[in-house]
């Protein structure tokens, strides 16, 4: 069985835009910005619905720079996650419900506080780098603990 995420990296003047999950699956941790498809929806167009929802801007320079395939142990489940690269953006980031954005320098990004495979594709996404992977954790992560890695496969590739 596989479920469909989007993920949206913002990246501005050699800052990423990370929020503070506040409810929900990765609650405590550091993450991008998306969430699942609904139905009668595309990839892109969930991409940019959810960072709408998430933090109230709407995107005008979006790439694909990677597909994840997330799985956990005893979880028949497999998470295919599309992340997307967010350059150029109308409004500004704003708290909601769900999420606590905030700007970190590429090198005091917070990965001690975020899932434990970021990073390793940060930095593909960083260097402009497109990447396919598959990481198998324990468990999800949450406030109290992060998800250990159990395997992981990352390849630079030509194309998403």
């Amino acid at each position: 069985m596989k479920k469909i995420l989007t993920l949206c990296m913002v990246i501005k003047d050699k800052k990423i835009l990370l929020g503070m999950k506040k409810r929900g699956f990765g609650v405590g941790r550091w993450n991008g910005f998306g969430g699942k498809i609904e139905d009668g929806e595309t990839i892109e167009q969930a991409a940019h619905r959810e960072l709408e929802e998430e933090i109230g801007i709407k995107a005008s320079e979006m790439t694909k720079v990677g597909i994840i395939d997330f799985s956990f142990e005893n979880d028949p489940k497999l998470l295919e996650v599309h992340i997307f690269k967010v350059t150029e953006y109308e409004g500004n980031p704003v708290e909601s419900e769900e999420m606590k954005p905030e700007w970190f320098a590429f090198n005091d990004v917070p990965f001690y506080q975020m899932w434990s495979d970021d990073i390793f594709w940060f930095p593909y996404l960083l260097n402009d780098k497109l990447f396919k992977g598959h990481f198998l954790f324990d468990r999800p992560s949450d406030a109290d603990y992060s998800a250990k890695i159990i395997t992981k496969k990352l390849d630079e590739v030509a194309k998403i």
